[in-house]
């Protein structure tokens, strides 16, 4: 039996007792604590005694639907945060987008495989853990902040890295791409420094806030569930929608240290990296089609090495591309896709991009064999 499980509890919830009795034997098998109730009244009423780590809860029931149950849940500020995994034999799209628009974190069809449903709730354990986590970081980094900014000690970003990998280990698989992606951010920056039209935008400090904040461009991904963003398939539009919520959720993840301190250079750039880097210099991007110089310039920074990391890598949905393709397909986004000016410094220093992409993704495959 597993030791780290048997601190988790596991709530129950479906009006069907064998389907109460299937999932308890085969969770509590596994080390979980596991509570069943046969319908969301009384699970309800237990929670206000007792908050679990994780719901399993069936739509179709008597009285209160499972969408009713979810939706009580997130008007409750102490039990919000709890995920929900709705398990249903509803399998239309209308049904998971409603489920999903309630405050859902996953969508189990009926019938499952037990090693499915296994699968899914130990990652959601361990997303919850890893959000609590973070809450402990950003705790310890008010902190850290003082009156005036300052530098950041190694330690402290060490920290931060360490946050950044909360959405990076999911969908990365050499766990790469926060070292490339921050590298690369400070080389494009310092390039675009020696524009005329950037020296004074540009100085020591950008070059250093980028490079630190750039991990957490993708932060907002812990809010996407696992089947959205590892499907090895083009998605749907309403799997596209729940994939465009990141930026707005790392953005909230980080927001709360601002309104602490607003002046503080590297939160500020640490929100607009996560809420703006898939704006486009066209105002085709998201989430607020914002266009030309209305986007941060970090985050028109961040636009590109984020595509070109993602190009040369591979992910659930392709294979890494070539550097001359990557190159390819960002001329031909240059002024729709990206500032002229950030594509004119990226080609000046495309060959170090390059090397650094090879060597660092070399070196991070052979960190995992």
């Amino acid at each position: 039996m597993n030791d780290h499980n048997e601190q988790t509890t596991i709530m129950l919830v479906d009006d069907t007792p064998a389907n109460l009795e299937l999932l308890r034997a085969m969770l509590h098998k596994k080390g979980y604590k596991v509570l069943v109730f046969p319908g969301g009244e009384p699970a309800l009423r237990a929670l206000e005694r007792k908050e679990p780590d994780l719901i399993l809860l069936d739509i179709m029931m008597p009285e209160m639907n499972g969408f009713e149950v979810c939706g009580r849940l997130k008007e409750d500020e102490r039990l919000r945060e709890i995920p929900v995994i709705f398990i249903s034999a509803l399998d239309d799209t209308q049904s998971k987008v409603r489920a999903f628009t309630a405050g859902g974190v996953d969508y189990v069809t009926k019938p499952f495989q037990p090693e499915e449903i296994l699968a899914r709730v130990q990652t959601h354990v361990t997303l919850r853990q890893v959000r609590r986590e973070l809450e402990k970081h950003m705790s310890e980094l008010e902190e850290l902040v003082r009156e005036k900014v300052k530098e950041i000690s190694d330690s402290q970003m060490a920290t931060i890295h360490a946050m950044s990998k909360l959405a990076e280990y999911r969908d990365d698989q050499t766990g790469r791409h926060i070292e490339r992606t921050r590298e690369l951010c400070a080389m494009l920056a310092g390039k675009l420094r020696e524009n005329p039209r950037y020296a004074l935008l540009i100085d020591d400090a950008f070059v250093e806030n980028i490079y630190h904040a750039s991990p957490l461009h993708d932060i907002g991904k812990v809010g996407i569930p696992d089947a959205i963003l590892l499907k090895p398939g083009k998605l749907t539009e309403e799997e596209f929608e729940i994939i465009k919520r990141h930026p707005r959720i790392g953005a909230t993840t980080l927001s709360w240290v601002r309104s602490k301190y607003p002046q503080n250079a590297f939160i500020n750039m640490g929100i607009a990296l996560a809420l703006f880097h898939h704006e486009r210099w066209d105002g085709g991007g998201y989430p607020d089609g914002l266009a030309g110089e209305d986007i941060p310039l970090s985050a028109r920074i961040m636009a590109l090495v984020d595509v070109y990391d993602a190009l040369r890598s591979d992910r659930p949905y392709k294979e890494a591309f070539p550097h001359e393709t990557a190159c390819r397909i960002i001329r031909e986004g240059n002024g729709t896709h990206f500032d002229p000016s950030v594509v004119d410094a990226f080609f000046a220093v495309e060959q170090e991009f390059e090397q650094i992409c090879d060597h660092m993704t070399n070196e991070g495959a052979e960190g995992i064999l």
